[in-house]
């Protein structure tokens, strides 16, 4: 599947090259994207992984920006390894790698607390460009196919709980609150720019500040916490 990724980088660049940990029980592929990685000049894989243990190690002792997480793998899994970061004090960012853009894991993996999720047969260049954005501390990978993947398992998931308002809410804006449904939606600064007859600069401020008043990482935990609390609710059953 092609995966097309949308975003901008907002906010201080990171100081030196972008490091990354790479965390996969297959060798060849962490081999694949090493090779990929390293021939970008921002961009240096500082290590690697093969299970959810080692991968906190090397994070507590390599300090990587970006971590790429594989979801099956031995001893710990890459969902509980990415609860674990960001639970912790750890700078990291984690993008989960799927095999499939529908995977109920890549769901659980950002309710852990991944920025994004990519797949395993990613182009080259989405790759190199998703890395950059998640280190930029404000991105947004795959909007349109991460709204995909939420809205499938909140509808086929048969244990998912009531909708309870969280009084966190209560501290948003109605304009707030009206961008945060936007980015929910999957949509870009530009987008939410346009929709709601702002500039992209007010749009960028409102954002800093829901992230800050529901004490959230990134945008993309914004979808996520859109959805848990009923925020937005997936509009096309038929999708």
């Amino acid at each position: 599947m092609n995966q097309e990724f949308e975003g901008e980088i907002v906010g201080e660049s990171v100081d030196g090259p972008i490091r990354v940990l790479l965390v996969d029980d297959q060798p060849l592929l962490r081999m694949g994207f090493r090779l990929i990685l390293e021939g970008e000049d921002d961009i240096a894989v500082v290590g690697e992984a093969s299970n959810g243990i080692e991968a906190l190690a090397a994070v507590d002792r390599l300090l990587p920006d970006v971590v790429l997480m594989d979801v099956r793998m031995p001893l710990m899994d890459g969902i509980e390894a990415t609860g674990r970061i960001s639970s912790s004090h750890s700078e990291a960012r984690v993008i989960i790698l799927t095999t499939f853009d529908l995977d109920e894991y890549a769901f659980a993996g950002l309710q852990a607390g991944a920025s994004a999720f990519l797949l395993k047969d990613v182009a080259p260049q989405d790759l190199v460009q998703a890395v950059r954005l998640v280190a930029s501390g404000d991105a947004v990978v795959a909007p349109r196919v991460t709204e995909r993947l939420l809205e499938n398992f909140v509808r086929n998931s048969p244990t998912r709980p009531a909708h309870q308002v969280d009084p966190l809410l209560e501290d948003l804006t109605p304009r707030e609150l009206e961008v945060a449904q936007c980015i929910a939606q999957g949509l870009s600064n530009a987008e939410i720019a346009h929709t709601l007859f702002l500039s992209e600069a007010t749009v960028k401020t409102h954002v800093r500040r829901i992230l800050t008043k529901l004490h959230l990482r990134d945008r993309v935990q914004v979808v996520v916490y859109a959805y848990e609390t009923g925020m937005v609710t997936p509009s096309n059953p038929d999708y």
